[in-house]
């Protein structure tokens, strides 16, 4: 099997020691870290690899390709990545590295609404192939101001998020002190003194910001400025009378992120949604949640013939892809993974991480005998 990565770092445990030892503390812990206890966060991998899948060693095998079609795209790979907020806190100008990096490999690429890259400027990189994650303004002129750029960008998917009626409470960034920018206490500014490469790459790019809203937010917020701004700002609850004005404006594809349950699902169909995204947004708000390899495998069965049923949240590889792919998902997301691959690596980054993960799912695929992604369900051992 040829290698088209970096040897040296050949898997995301190998990236993630890397990032640690490369990016300050409070932006490692805020990319690292879920609520409360961790507890969901470790969860959702260790019971996602409890799936087990089933080889058919003896049976003709013409090749295994990883080309997957959602939505009418052909990808080249079943994987994306997901949105994630504050990337060029933890590495500077990463969501650009990602977002070129997606586009050269052909795989989806979404853009948060708290992250700090633009919707415009994510579109420029993707030549308009870039999805692009909303969190619910309180204010409809806000939501339709957003949603217009979102279109005039091009963009082919707004990704809608339904596992936010409240931040979550995360104490490591409480301790931290984590606002945009950080706030510079003792502890963080000799953080950005050990670690010199992240402070240059910083003072090269800016202190990072929230680029999208940055027209509609006042200027040098602190932490508490920030969180009253977004508590004002945002209402992460969504309903059906949320929605409805939503679906009616948007003629693209519309996504539900963070269903973990049947009545979601049910009520995202009912809503004229195009796909969910089955997720509990890394396992950083519900520490008492379910997985979400639990809830996947029966939504998938019982409604995958009549929404794009996808899945993030624990999926850290290869292997773990192909693992929620015949539990039921039609396609997967990664965020953590792909931000300790740009952590580490900087601009080679988003590349590496990439081919890794291609390399990793096609030789699970060759492995079992799955010519085809749709065909990873047949490979399940229940």
């Amino acid at each position: 099997m040829a290698i088209s990565f970096d040897t040296r770092y050949p898997s995301i445990d190998d990236l993630r020691t890397k990032a640690q030892k490369k990016i300050p503390k409070f932006a490692f812990e805020y990319l690292d870290g879920g609520c409360n206890e961790d507890v969901n966060l470790v969860r959702n991998t260790a019971e996602l690899r409890e799936v087990q899948l089933k080889p058919n060693y003896l049976r003709k095998h013409h090749g295994s390709s990883l080309k997957t079609k959602l939505f009418g795209v052909e990808y080249d790979a079943p994987f994306g990545i997901a949105p994630v907020g504050l990337q060029g806190l933890m590495w500077p100008n990463s969501p650009e590295i990602l977002a070129k990096a997606a586009f050269e490999h052909n795989i989806p690429f979404i853009l948060s609404t708290v992250t700090t890259t633009s919707i415009e400027r994510a579109s420029e990189l993707t030549e308009g192939k870039a999805w692009f994650q909303l969190y619910h303004p309180t204010e409809n002129s806000l939501r339709d101001d957003i949603i217009k750029r979102a279109e005039v960008a091009e963009c082919p998917v707004l990704v809608i998020l339904c596992d936010v009626p409240t931040f979550g409470f995360r104490p490591r960034d409480i301790r931290n002190g984590l606002a945009m920018p950080p706030k510079m206490n003792l502890a963080n500014i000799l953080e950005g003194f050990t670690h010199p490469h992240w402070s240059l790459q910083t003072l090269k790019h800016g202190i990072p910001n929230f680029a999208t809203l940055k027209p509609y937010m006042p200027k040098n917020l602190d932490l508490k400025q920030l969180g009253k701004f977004m508590d004002q700002t945002f209402s992460g609850r969504l309903n059906e009378e949320k929605i409805k004005p939503i679906r009616d404006m948007w003629k693209g594809k519309l996504v539900l992120k963070g269903v973990a349950s049947e009545y979601d699902t049910e009520e995202a169909i009912k809503l004229g949604l195009d796909g969910i995204i089955v997720s509990n947004h890394g396992g950083r708000q519900l520490d008492a949640g379910q997985s979400t390899v639990k809830p996947l495998s029966t939504i998938a069965e019982k409604y995958g013939d009549k929404i794009e049923v996808m899945m993030d949240s624990g999926v850290r590889s290869g292997p773990d892809v192909a693992r929620a792919m015949a539990s039921g998902a039609k396609f997967t997301f990664m965020g953590r993974s792909f931000m300790y691959g740009v952590s580490a690596l900087g601009k080679k980054g988003g590349n590496h991480t990439i081919s890794l993960l291609k390399t990793e799912l096609q030789q699970v695929m060759e492995q079992l005998c799955c010519e085809t992604t749709s065909d990873f369900p047949n490979h399940l051992i229940k």
